[in-house]
């Protein structure tokens, strides 16, 4: 039993050996690789000695430019934001209710109300000019409203501030200036220089005014200058050019609000010419 005992004590101790050596071994190993790593990364360092610097600063250069611009945008888009509520805010004055009596029971009395239009308009063009000097990129469309509510206030600076706008460089802001002007023109019984303005927003391509919309105008100015020829012939090609339109599917294209009013129109001043026109589609979607 001793002489077994001995044998297997050292055999124990030659593994325990063994095992120390295989272990500092790897750790020397690991400190070499690690000495060799870093002598590398100190000759990389001194040959860029001076360039390192510049292309650090390049590097640098190039992460604050991308915050920068993350910043602008972020700003940009909050200020948007900003701007199209302080807009819609002063579109809503525009378009409240104008009523000397108080307000009926059960109405929010937050909601605005003004005894007279030019007292709405007066508010409305308040809050334009705010948006107008607080928002650069919305000082033309907040002026394109500013005019409109100055038809009510002083109509003969609206009509030259809406002359002015509709030769704006924003196309939308000419377009929408120059049918607000036709449409005062026309109120004021100019219907010449009214139909002239129709006529040449009815002809724009890439319009913000629907041609049939400007058309629809232009029938009811001819029609008040006794054209009833050119009235019917302009509803007559808006009402057959919409009844044969088709949709992106195939099916006949819904007819627009101004199609329909011209329906009516047309009807009532040359029933021989309505007559003519194509059958209007069947209302899709419905069911069976």
């Amino acid at each position: 039993m001793k002489m077994n005992a001995v044998p297997c004590a050292f055999l124990q101790e030659e593994k325990r050996v063994a095992k120390y050596k295989k272990k500092r071994a790897r750790e020397l190993k690991h400190d070499q690789f690690r000495d060799t790593t870093m002598k590398v990364f100190e000759r990389i360092g001194d040959r860029l000695e001076g360039k390192g610097r510049v292309i650090l600063y390049a590097i640098g250069g190039v992460i604050v430019l991308s915050l920068l611009f993350w910043a602008f945008t972020a700003w940009r888009h909050k200020k948007n934001e900003e701007a199209q509520r302080a807009l819609g805010r002063a579109i809503e004055i525009q378009q409240a209710e104008v009523s000397a009596s108080p307000a009926p029971p059960g109405q929010s009395a937050s909601a605005l109300r003004f005894p007279t239009e030019t007292e709405r308009a007066q508010r409305a063009m308040e809050e334009f000019q705010k948006v107008a000097a607080k928002y650069p990129s919305y000082n033309e469309i907040a002026r394109y409203f500013i005019a409109t509510n100055l038809l009510t206030v002083n109509r003969q600076k609206g009509l030259s501030e809406l002359e002015a706008l509709s030769k704006s460089s924003d196309q939308k802001v000419a377009v929408l200036s120059k049918f607000a002007l036709a449409q005062a023109r026309e109120a004021d019984g100019q219907l010449d220089a009214a139909a002239a303005l129709y006529n040449e927003i009815a002809h724009q391509s890439n319009s913000f005014i629907p041609p049939d919309t400007a058309n629809l105008r232009l029938a009811a100015v001819y029609e008040r200058q006794g054209k009833k020829k050119e009235a019917a012939d302009i509803l007559f090609q808006l009402l057959d050019a919409a009844r044969k339109a088709k949709a992106p599917d195939g099916k006949p294209a819904p007819l627009s609000a101004a199609a329909r009013d011209a329906s009516q129109k047309l009807q009532r001043l040359d029933p021989e010419r309505y007559a003519q026109l194509p059958p209007e589609p069947a209302p899709t979607g419905m069911p069976f």
